[in-house]
């Protein structure tokens, strides 16, 4: 604990830092902090949209520099009512924020009979109680995120705070006593103390709390007193890991106050603790200088290793400086823009945390962090959604920066395969960059496909939609006994099943698509007999079915091996395998999808087992739920990594999840899907990670939308799948677009993108005139018969699947 001015240790390491630092130019300094700050974040700047809501402006502290603090004379109440607060949380909403930040006084009942007495005309005891009813009704009413500046509490106070709130904070100001001494600033302020500050910040990091703090400079310490404060906040977060942001703020004179004559600090001294932040806390720490205390050089101080800007509020004033007017968002992007970096909005919790939720959040704020949240952790930031009938954002105007091409790009255009940390790198791609990677994407599709872009007309038969598996993210199959999420358990009858082949290849079709539920009636014969029923009806029709966790639970009914049972759907007449129930091939991630699914080695067996016997399989990834680009990087290499042994997939069909109906969605255990960047990247980046070996990308029309898969038609795709004509599993989902896109559709929106359309086979053949012929002309669709589960009423004939 610090005693005196300074305690021994810190005054010690201080010293040695200041001789250390002062021995520097201040331009070397900066240079420093600048590369710690790039290793650690790249070029991202990030900024919070906030709403500023001062909950009361009453304080038992008399700082000598504070003017947000007043008396009750000088409010028409000591604090904003409920409905007060709501409208301002909405206007915020409104705006685009998604951070309510309260601000507000120390105890101030301790002080004023009004607060208390306001307090208890309201039914409450404290201003934390009152505090604590607010954020939950901001939270309720809006879905902001509380993010709190409540002054000192003691831990049971942080704690109730907590399960109403993402973030808490308290700027530590400076570690000397000294200051607090008669004649300083912090004179006559109890709540000013540094023990006492000190004291909360280790409470909040007991209590797992995502903390801000920060020091303000200017306000009467000394260079070295500053260092100390660092080092003290750097020894809080090695101790608990909560600190997630650090302020290094300038203090500002205000008229009618003790300082209000005090010299503020000018901007290179500003920039030098900055530096300094920097360099005492790394490369990771989040630092921010909030940009309206630097009127208009405030861009300067992206030179001194800063990666915030703080919250900034298109709706309300800097209670605290209101006579420092925030930047207009668009002026805080241009000049952030013209010195190199991208600017990101995130929430009131940083990305870090939010990778970690379950560790740092209160459970009541996990669904609404995450839901506002996209793969990295930063805000979800468009209203594109997937399945949803959302307007495809419109591509950002091209930067008037020339930025160098990202080596890794470079790599993957010759055909080298990239490393982990490349394809993170290429995920976290904002801005220009997207659109960087995104044209490498489509020369390599330009290469490798021309402007083909191919489809094959073919049909879904779900056999059956009865599982014995819990998959969080499926809202297609049911237990036997399910009769909610769109449709009852189901059990297509053989009749039925020759009914949609024959209808399928009378309108065109040269493929049926083919999975269903884990039936826990099904067995290996029952997948043969399927299959012998499609081909006695249409010999001709290519099956592509079975995926990898039927193809597990076929050979295990059976007592086979994967290879025996294999080689027997093989020889009945299965054409292909289509590479689902591979979401995401990292364990981390399925433990919490679907943790009685096969598991990655299990889903890379079975495939290249099939790849080796002879049947072709398509890959694909399920992504926007609750994994992040790192699990994105592993999934792509694992295919590539199998594509170079085997040579058997056909392409690459990247997923959007849809979390409508999902049960971890309702839940709200998952994100709201990818957004539209994330979308856009993960076709362009498979392209190229998986370049020469996998030369299909294919975009899902019918989770993406008509108008996205245009798009994404320049961005490395060159394949739009099936026109499928039954689709039943994203709609069960929550999927809008469609079940069916009739190939007379498809050619025109192939057109519509300036690209040549081509019907293919499910193996990338042409297709027979006469094929292409029946489904231009093909009739309606007739209705399906679901025929109801009946664990009896499939009875296979092994004499017939066996013959």
């Amino acid at each position: 604990m610090i005693t005196g001015h300074l305690s021994r240790a810190y005054r010690s390491e201080s010293e040695e830092l200041l001789r250390m630092i002062d021995a520097r130019s201040l331009d070397a300094l900066l240079t420093e902090a600048s590369q710690l700050r790039d290793r650690g974040h790249g070029r991202i700047i990030s900024y919070s949209r906030k709403v500023f809501i001062p909950l009361t402006q009453l304080c038992r502290d008399t700082c000598g520099y504070c003017i947000f603090a007043k008396t009750p004379s000088r409010l028409k109440s000591p604090y904003l009512r409920p409905d007060e607060v709501v409208a301002i949380a909405m206007a915020g909403k409104r705006a685009g924020c998604h951070e309510a930040l309260f601000t507000l006084g120390d105890k101030p009942e301790l002080r004023y009979a009004a607060a208390h007495d306001f307090l208890r005309e309201l039914g409450y005891a404290t201003t934390t109680e009152y505090l604590v009813a607010m954020c939950d009704l901001v939270h309720r009413e809006t879905g902001l995120l509380p993010h709190v500046n409540a002054g000192v509490m003691p831990e049971d106070e942080i704690k109730a705070v907590r399960a109403v709130s993402a973030s808490q904070g308290i700027m530590l100001e400076n570690v000397s006593e000294r200051l607090y001494e008669r004649g300083q600033v912090h004179f006559g302020s109890p709540d000013k103390h540094p023990r006492v500050r000190l004291d909360m910040i280790a409470a909040a990091g007991r209590l797992g709390i995502p903390f801000t703090s920060g020091i303000l400079i200017g306000i009467g310490e000394t260079k070295l007193e500053r260092i100390a404060s660092l080092l003290a906040l750097r020894d809080l977060h090695a101790r608990f890991g909560h600190i997630q942001e650090v302020i290094i703020q300038n203090f500002r004179a205000k008229p009618s106050t003790r300082m209000a004559a005090a010299l503020e600090p000018d901007l290179q001294d500003l920039m030098w603790t900055v530096a300094v932040a920097r360099l005492v806390l790394g490369p990771q720490m989040n630092i921010q200088a909030p940009p309206n205390l630097s009127n208009q050089t405030f861009g300067t101080l992206l030179k001194s290793g800063i990666n915030d800007w703080g919250g900034v509020s298109p709706v309300t004033p800097d209670h605290v400086n209101p006579e420092a007017r925030w930047p207009e968002l668009e002026l805080l992007e241009r000049t952030t823009a013209e010195a190199g970096f991208n600017l990101v909005q995130r929430l009131a919790i940083y990305p870090a945390y939010i990778a970690d939720a379950n560790r740092w959040l209160h459970e009541s704020m996990c669904a609404s962090a995450l839901h506002l949240s996209d793969a990295q952790g930063f805000a979800h930031d468009d209203d594109w959604s997937s399945g949803a009938l959302t307007e495809v954002p419109s591509r950002r105007p091209a930067s008037q920066l020339a930025l160098a091409i990202d080596p890794a790009i470079a790599r993957a255009e010759q055909g080298d395969r990239l490393s982990e940390r490349d394809i993170v790198r290429l995920f976290s791609a904002r801005g220009e960059e997207v659109e960087q990677i995104c044209s490498a994407a489509n020369r390599l599709r330009q290469h490798a496909n021309g402007d083909i872009v191919r489809y094959v007309v073919n049909r879904n038969i779900n056999y059956t939609n009865v599982c014995t598996y819990k998959c969080g993210f499926c809202a297609f199959s049911k237990g036997k006994m399910y009769e909610h999420l769109r449709g009852r358990p189901y059990d297509l009858s053989d009749e039925e099943i020759k009914r949609r082949v024959q209808e399928a290849w009378d309108r065109g079709a040269t493929e049926v698509c083919m999975q269903g539920g884990i039936n826990p009636h099904y067995t290996g014969d029952t997948y043969l007999s399927i299959l012998k029923t499609v081909k006695d009806q249409v010999p001709d029709m290519h099956v592509h079915a079975f995926s990898p966790l039927e193809v597990r639970q076929g050979a295990s009914t059976l007592g086979v091996g994967i290879r025996d049972f294999l080689e027997r759907l093989r020889d009945a007449g299965l054409g292909s395998l289509p590479g689902t129930a591979a979401e995401i091939l990292d364990d981390e991630v399925r433990a919490i999808i679907c943790p009685d699914k096969l598991n990655t080695v299990e889903w890379l067996e079975t495939v290249a087992t099939a790849h080796e016997v002879g049947l072709r399989t398509t890959a694909t990834i399920m992504f926007g739920h609750v994994e992040r680009p790192v699990h994105w990087a592993r999934h792509l290499l694992a295919v590539r990594n199998l594509q170079e042994r085997t040579g058997g997939f056909t392409e690459f069909v990247p997923l959007p999840f849809i979390h409508m109906e999902a049960p971890l969605g309702i839940r709200g255990r998952t994100r709201k899907g990818p957004t539209w960047r994330e979308v856009r990247l993960m076709h362009a980046i498979a392209r190229l990670v998986l370049h020469p070996l996998v030369t299909n990308i294919q975009a899902s029309w019918v989770k993406l939308g008509a108008d996205s898969v245009r798009t994404l038609l320049h961005d490395g795709v060159n394949d739009l799948g099936g026109t499928l004509m039954n689709e039943s599993i994203s709609r069960a989902a929550g999927a809008q677009h469609g079940q069916e896109l009739a190939p007379q559709d498809m050619d025109a929106l192939i057109q519509s993108a300036g690209r040549t359309p081509q019907q293919r086979t499910t193996l990338y053949a042409p297709v027979l005139s006469e094929r292409r012929k029946a489904s231009l002309g093909a009739a309606p669709l007739t209705d399906m018969i679901q025929t109801p589960f009946a664990p009896r009423r499939r009875k296979v004939d092994l004499t017939a699947v066996l013959s």
